[in-house]
């Protein structure tokens, strides 16, 4: 069997085996039941089993379904503390860490993108990567100017793991659909499968990164490393030091953690306005927090294009929250399709489904933590409660999936960070909509 289709056979077998896994486990937990143990306990233990073999295999792999798991990562924080405290290293390892390839195979794929004689385009170049990700590494090196380079390597064959995994993932829409019935599943898959297949291409990366370069040159608390060459599988841009946020969210002190949270609100909140883009990769390894106290950003092959900044609609659904207007949330949620046609929800249902989650918009300051995310996680996870039921009748239209990615990732890296930041200021400025 070929090199690459015996891959992705083993690939298909390890995703494969997440449900199967789970139902064994789900079984063995009726039979523990019987003999006497709580529901409770075994629930903790099933939970827990079932969060180890996800992040395992998914940390095996490369391409989507890496990325599928660095996305969940960042929800780590919802997790209630007993279960999450056995993962959370493991976790943070799935947003920077992944099997290197060999030297080898760095220098074929190099000479492949920037020409037989790469070498003489740096002055010096290490063969042991400095990070590695869902679709591709990084190397430091020289380059030929002096300049402290970060060399950004595609893995061979990722663009046919990551269609492989897309393409898997796709066919778990039907079972989402029962989970959301409210939502149009597939619609929503398909929108993530266009901007994540955008990702191969390393050339459209470095047109994002140079565009957000450009509209936060000089920026006195951002930081975005300028490119400095770019082919189709390679990408080099100038070199940024710093603390990792996910340093920070393990040891750092009280004035780190927020000043970090303030910082990567305000980029997630102004990017849009700023540069129209919104960087739609939100996990703790794409961000450092520099010396010099300002935010170092990084990976820019996810983006979502709002050339006319955030959609004035979020603004408007937020403020109409805040002020408990259930009878026009619910005619503006119908109008922007957020509700489908046919779909029948009360007013002050929607409003008390959305409320809590405005609530960081309350106060002049508000202090993220992992227990107030855990309580969100239960109120809409909890299948019996009137929350649930109401956001299981929403619908997402495609164009907010990305925005809706970063809102929920960087709720979640905010209370891992447990910041306490001035969210309202941030989203007065910035926000269309909410002050209108």
């Amino acid at each position: 069997m070929d090199e690459i289709p015996r891959k992705a056979v083993q690939r298909t077998a390890k995703l494969a085996s997440l449900p199967l896994g789970v139902a064994g486990r789900v079984v063995g937990g009726w039979g523990k039941r019987l003999a006497g143990r709580s529901s409770e306990e075994v629930s903790a233990e099933v939970s827990a089993k079932t969060a180890e073999q996800v992040f395992a295999v998914l940390g095996q792999l490369k391409g989507g379904a890496m990325k599928f798991g660095q996305t969940l990562s960042v929800f780590e924080a919802a997790v209630p503390d007993e279960l999450a405290a056995p993962y959370r290293e493991a976790l943070t390892k799935l947003q920077s860490a992944a099997p290197p390839m060999p030297a080898r195979t760095v220098h074929r794929v190099l000479a492949e993108q920037l020409g037989a004689g790469w070498r003489k385009r740096f002055a010096e170049f290490d063969d042991h990567p400095a990070a590695s990700a869902s679709i591709g590494q990084v190397h430091r090196a020289v380059w030929h100017d002096g300049r402290d380079v970060a060399v950004k390597v595609q893995y061979p064959g990722a663009d046919e793991a990551l269609q492989a995994d897309l393409r898997q993932l796709l066919r778990f829409s039907r079972v989402l659909q029962a989970v959301v019935p409210g939502a149009e599943v597939k619609p929503l898959l398909e929108e993530l499968r266009d901007r994540m297949v955008e990702e191969l291409d390393y050339r459209t990366e470095a047109d994002n990164q140079r565009a957000f370069a450009k509209a936060f040159a000089g920026d006195a608390e951002v930081l975005v490393p300028k490119v400095v060459a770019s082919s189709p599988k390679v990408v080099v841009s100038e070199w940024i030091d710093g603390k990792p946020l996910a340093s920070i969210i393990r040891d750092g002190e009280r004035a780190e953690r927020d000043l970090a949270g303030r910082l990567l609100s305000q980029f997630h909140f102004s990017s849009p306005s700023r540069a129209g883009l919104l960087h739609a990769d939100p996990h703790p390894g794409n961000f450092l927090l520099g010396a010099d106290g300002r935010l170092r950003v990084i990976d820019f092959g996810a983006v979502a294009r709002l050339p006319d900044g955030l959609p004035k609609t979020l603004g408007l659904m937020t403020r109409l929250a805040l002020e408990g207007r259930p009878d026009d949330l619910v005619e503006l949620l119908r109008s922007e399709h957020f509700i489908r046609p046919g779909t029948e929800l009360h007013g002050e249902d929607v409003l008390a489904y959305l409320g809590p989650f405005v609530e960081p918009l309350r106060t002049e300051r508000f202090h993220f933590t992992r227990r107030w995310l855990q309580s969100q996680a239960e109120r809409v996870g909890d299948l019996r409660s009137p929350d649930s039921q109401t956001g299981r009748s929403l619908n997402l239209p495609p164009q907010y999936l990305l925005i809706h990615r970063v809102t929920l990732g960087a709720t979640g890296i905010l209370c891992q960070l447990d910041a306490e930041v001035p969210a309202r200021a941030i989203v007065a400025k910035w926000q269309p909509g909410f002050d209108d």
